[in-house]
């Protein structure tokens, strides 16, 4: 259900490693939570993010939503497609939608994400 060469955050981020630096995106439950995606704020390139930081926002028909970075590091692109095309992340969350690539200033910190079996039994405790 969800891929396995990405790590999870409990609030719904994806990341996924790529030639040394990381794409990240929202889940397709998260995507499914907020139903029709209307708008996508993405940082700036060269913004730097600690763990947890606010980083992105996403808005719905239902409700707007924070993006959190899920670790330390550096913006160095964003994907400049969900301006035009917002519903990418409802469409393919995990590789039309992603939201952001960043290097990791600390790359220990993965260490604390969940891999997609872990996620998937955190989602289905959420869904009850």
């Amino acid at each position: 259900m969800f891929p396995t060469d990405a790590k999870y955050t409990k609030d719904h981020e994806w990341i996924r490693e790529e030639d040394g630096s990381y794409f990240v995106g929202i889940t397709s439950f998260a995507a499914e939570q907020l139903g029709d995606i209307t708008y996508v704020e993405v940082p700036e390139v060269g913004e730097d993010f600690s763990i947890t930081d606010e980083v992105a926002t996403v808005e719905s028909v239902k409700a707007a939503s924070d993006i959190y970075a899920p670790i330390s590091g550096s913006i160095i692109e964003v994907n400049d497609a969900l301006e035009d095309q917002p519903e990418l992340v409802n469409e393919n969350p995990y590789t039309d939608g992603w939201f952001f690539k960043m290097n990791a200033s600390n790359v220990e910190e993965l260490s604390a994400l969940m891999d997609a079996n872990a996620y998937e039994s955190y989602v289905q405790e959420q869904d009850h």
